[in-house]
């Protein structure tokens, strides 16, 4: 048989490569191109085949561990860390922390990255070759539950003991029923036994499992179990969420506005709304402050306010006659200097 009537395309459906199947003419031409030798056509077509089934493979795992969002441990930024540095993680990103059946606690307050860390390694997991399932607490204890009133629980529980590692996210969060302490040990004692890998996430301490759980011995038990191959890491500093907001309340990513004056006099710090009539004159009429003096002598300060309206301070008399804030005023301030003139005259 000649080698242009080999059923290349059924072969390799036969041999279930389909990214091959898909590729192999084009890289053909690429190989007459550029003198590819024999090896080399063959190397990258199988590496071709292998990428497509890893990155396929990836996403089906993914899907299957019920992620709520997907993130890696390059996207984790340590800066903000003050005892937690990536280097602890080592072996917890390794095929060790599966195989060894390793367990991992994460706390913090809100917002810490406890969710992103737990994520981040049951991702790194998946891509060394295990599975993975991801579940808040209240989820969990919720299905399992409901599950042990119906007398199924021994059926219900599989789901979380069969995966290489399980993620129970949110641990104290939420409000559990009185029996949160009996299911979550069945679970935890159940991957124990197995040396199944098994990450949680909690904003309470550790002594304060047993009042959420609803069960002081239990929840003893129950971090006993976790801490035996297992470590506690506390993760601080500032929350991710609102890490974009200063002190006092106001946005610190974007700074405030430094507007460069010909006087050398800052701008007023909250510049009031200009209206259509003041935008052709004077910008500065509204900042400043329009003396009057009435028929007693006296002099009243006028300064516009956020409501438009005007209020007066009295200032000391003037016994010549003169002002001492004469010729403050601009020829375009002059015209409502004078309406304000008028309404003290009143």
């Amino acid at each position: 048989m000649k080698i242009e009537e080999i059923p290349i395309d059924d072969i390799m459906k036969r041999l279930h490569l389909a990214n091959a199947r898909r590729i192999w003419r084009a890289l053909t031409q690429q190989a007459e191109k550029e003198s590819w030798s024999y090896e080399h056509f063959l190397a990258v077509l199988v590496a071709e085949e292998v990428a497509h089934r890893q990155g396929t493979r990836l996403g089906r795992l993914s899907r299957h561990a019920h992620f709520p969002f997907l993130k890696t441990i390059d996207d984790f930024d340590f800066t903000f860390q003050s005892t937690l540095r990536l280097a602890m993680l080592g072996s917890y990103l390794s095929p060790d922390f599966v195989t060894e059946g390793r367990t991992l606690i994460l706390s913090g307050r809100p917002g810490r990255g406890k969710t992103h860390l737990a994520i981040a390694i049951a991702y790194r997991a998946i891509q060394n070759g295990f599975d993975a399932l991801f579940a808040t607490a209240a989820e969990l204890i919720d299905e399992l539950s409901a599950a042990g009133r119906a007398g199924q629980l021994r059926d219900a529980i599989g789901r979380y003991t069969r995966p290489d590692v399980l993620v129970v996210d949110e641990v104290g969060y939420l409000t559990y029923g009185t029996d949160a302490a009996n299911v979550l040990f069945h679970v935890v004692n159940e991957r124990h036994l197995q040396r199944r890998a098994m990450i949680f996430t909690t904003n309470k301490d550790l002594e304060q499992w047993g009042r959420v759980l609803h069960d002081q011995d239990l929840a003893d038990a129950i971090v006993d179990r976790i801490l035996e191959r297992g470590r506690h890491l506390q993760l601080d500093g500032p929350s991710g969420r609102t890490r974009h907001i200063s002190d006092d309340g106001s946005d610190a990513a974007v700074p405030p506005p430094n507007v460069a004056r010909v006087s050398g006099t800052p701008g007023a710090e909250f510049p009031e709304p200009t209206t259509g009539e003041d935008r052709s004159g004077d910008r500065d009429c509204k900042a400043r402050q329009a003396e009057v003096e009435d028929s007693s002598g006296s002099i009243h300060l006028y300064e516009r306010t956020n409501s438009g309206s005007s209020r007066s301070k009295s200032a000391p008399s003037v016994n010549d006659g003169s002002s001492p804030f004469a010729n403050v005023t601009s020829p375009r301030c002059q015209r409502s200097t004078s309406v304000m003139s008028s309404r003290s005259l009143k």
